[in-house]
């Protein structure tokens, strides 16, 4: 009987169970093939890698190792970026900090010199006595034309200077006094003076890079820590939404304070070899830690302290709170987020940031002229531009001297002469005299010191304005906000 056996009865259940094995086969079906059943092989191709080769390996049946090479690499590429970005912008805040520091009184004169000089003016009928003295006058002897002031003197018998525009008592390594044009006049003087020169502008370079990568890892390390404490905490404390953010900053601006007054000292001293202080970061850590009262004085000392907390303070709460408040001003609603409306809110932070500036501008410049006095047993440092020959005695005081004993501007004048004649026959009314003297059109904001408290505002302005165009071009990114710290 020729006939095809059926299928129905080789039929077998597939099993609910999970099985890796070889499957079974029927004993009473029918071999066509004299070939061993094998079970299934699985495949030996290597488990891809994503993220291009950046990334270990991703076999999870071997332990995880960590890639030293590549971390290595990672490190070094990192540093090099940081190390360039910071040196592009380091010309600026050399340019800003000396700005800061620059002691300029009102006492200052004015750059014209007026020396009473003696004009012999011809005259057509002459007195004979006079003839007479001329004739047998001796045409060797010079007679004196110009008539100086003198010049006080201590009891050694060296000349006090009266001020700080005199350059026959100004020191060899200080920079004269010029007109407060900005961050970028400050640049090209430091450069063209033969004491600093391009390279100057460049100092503290390795200390302020070390300081904002130190300050950028820890910040967020410390907010996560702030979190995890206020979050875990049985009680359920309430968390106000900017205290955490604050104080992660403040205690970070604490813990690396010792940088940043190292990194102001190495700017402000002199390039001079033979004026120099300090040469390099550790050499000034080391001579504050040895004649500033050690730890104690580096960190709690009130000329330190006081500034940092309330620099650390009032930076991060002028960032998170000022385009919240600026946004229903300027029309844009309560309800305006990095996120939704990007450009709308990088304008609102833009206006914010500048309001802010008003008010943690003069406490960081208050900072930065604290930062240079030394204390203890420290010999006074010497600066490449004019500071204040007496030290501030803290934040207060510091604010009150700069507003009343200094001026914003210096005026620059032509040097002209008068002649004697004019000089003795001056009978010009006191009312038209003022009247001349105010042509100039010096404004009255020069003759105080609020300009001083504001040194690098227009940098910062910029800045800003450079932020506020690449979030219109590219849209928001917090990375920019590095920018602010100009």
């Amino acid at each position: 009987m020729s006939s095809n056996p059926s299928l129905r009865d080789q039929y077998i259940p597939p099993s609910s169970a999970w099985a890796f094995g070889p499957p079974q086969h029927n004993v009473t079906a029918p071999s066509t093939s004299t070939a061993p059943s094998n079970g299934y092989q699985w495949s030996t191709r290597p488990a891809p890698n994503s993220i291009f080769d950046l990334s270990p390996s991703l076999d999870l049946n071997e332990p995880s190792s960590i890639n030293v090479s590549l971390l290595l690499r990672s490190l070094i590429a990192s540093g090099l970026f940081q190390y360039a970005s910071t040196a592009i912008a380091m010309p600026l805040e050399v340019g800003k900090l000396l700005l800061q520091i620059q002691w300029v009184p009102k006492q200052a004169p004015t750059t014209e010199v007026e020396l009473v000089e003696e004009v012999e003016e011809e005259e057509v009928l002459s007195d004979t006595t006079n003839e007479d003295e001329s004739y047998f006058a001796d045409p060797n002897v010079i007679l004196p034309t110009k008539y100086p002031a003198p010049q006080l003197v201590d009891e050694k018998g060296y000349i006090i200077r009266m001020s700080v525009m005199e350059d026959g008592t100004r020191p060899e390594y200080v920079i004269p006094v010029g007109s407060m044009d900005g961050t970028w006049a400050m640049i090209k003087r430091l450069a063209s003076f033969r004491g600093e020169g391009w390279l100057s502008l460049w100092k503290g370079l390795l200390t302020l890079c070390i300081h904002d990568v130190i300050f950028s890892n820890v910040q967020p390390i410390v907010d996560n820590i702030l979190h995890s404490l206020f979050f875990s905490s049985p009680s359920g404390m309430y968390r106000p939404p900017l205290l955490l953010p604050i104080a992660s900053h403040v205690i970070t601006g604490f813990l690396v304070s010792p940088l940043d007054l190292i990194r102001t000292r190495l700017i402000a001293q002199s390039s001079m070899q033979r004026y120099k202080t300090y040469n390099g970061s550790l050499d000034a850590f080391s001579q504050i830690l040895a004649n500033e009262g050690g730890l104690k004085g580096i960190y709690l000392h009130p000329h330190i302290l006081i500034p940092t907390l309330l620099d650390n303070t009032l930076r991060p709460l002028m960032h998170l709170l000022m385009p919240s408040l600026i946004a229903p001003w300027l029309g844009f609603g309560p309800h305006v987020a990095p996120d939704t409306y990007p450009i709308a809110w990088g304008i609102a932070e833009f206006v914010g940031g500048c309001v802010g500036l008003l008010i943690t501008l003069p406490i960081e410049t208050v900072r930065r002229r604290l930062q240079v006095q030394t204390r203890g047993k420290a010999n006074p440092l010497r600066t490449c531009v004019e500071t204040r020959p007496v030290p501030y005695n803290g934040v207060v005081d510091a604010l009150w001297h700069i507003v009343t004993e200094e001026r914003s501007d210096i005026p620059i004048k032509k040097r002209r002469s008068r002649s004697k004649k004019n000089a003795q026959n001056e009978d010009q009314p006191e009312d038209e005299k003022d009247e001349q003297d105010g042509e100039d059109g010096e404004s009255w904001l020069k003759n105080t010191g609020i300009g001083q408290l504001y040194r690098g505002l227009g940098m910062r302005i910029g800045a800003s304005a450079v932020v506020l165009l690449l979030t219109a071009l590219g849209g928001y990114d917090d990375t920019d906000a590095g920018w602010a710290e100009l």
